[in-house]
């Protein structure tokens, strides 16, 4: 019905950047909330950033001032931009985006994950 699509990740330097992106293709109709969570190995998936259809974001304290959350109404798609990246953004990012299809059918979608590893 639906795919998502990660792509982006990778390995850095701490101080670096990196662009995660998320598509999502087939029968869609309306794409609602949008998100990026993570999960470094030994600890919770934590929510980063959201943003809603009307744009409104919302970020954790932890990657507020570096990270940016937007969208692409257009292509699907959505991004993160990741800069001044420090080795505790080292994770695995999801994307999970909530979609209405167009048999009117409602389901909340994650992405296969993206590595990101900030070290020296």
């Amino acid at each position: 019905q639906v795919q998502l699509v990660e792509s982006g990740g990778g390995w850095v330097q701490p101080g670096g950047f990196l662009r995660l992106s998320c598509a999502a293709s087939g029968s869609i109709f309306r794409i609602n909330d949008m998100g990026w969570y993570r999960q470094a190995p030994g600890k919770q998936r934590e929510l980063v950033a959201t943003i809603t259809s009307v744009g409104s974001t919302n970020y954790v304290d932890a990657v507020k001032g570096r990270f940016t959350i937007s969208r692409d109404n257009a292509k699907n798609t959505i991004y993160l931009q990741m800069n001044s990246l420090e080795p505790e953004d080292t994770a695995v990012y999801y994307c999970n985006i909530g979609v209405l299809t167009i048999q009117r059918t409602f389901e909340d979608l994650w992405g296969q994950g993206a590595q990101v590893t900030v070290s020296s």
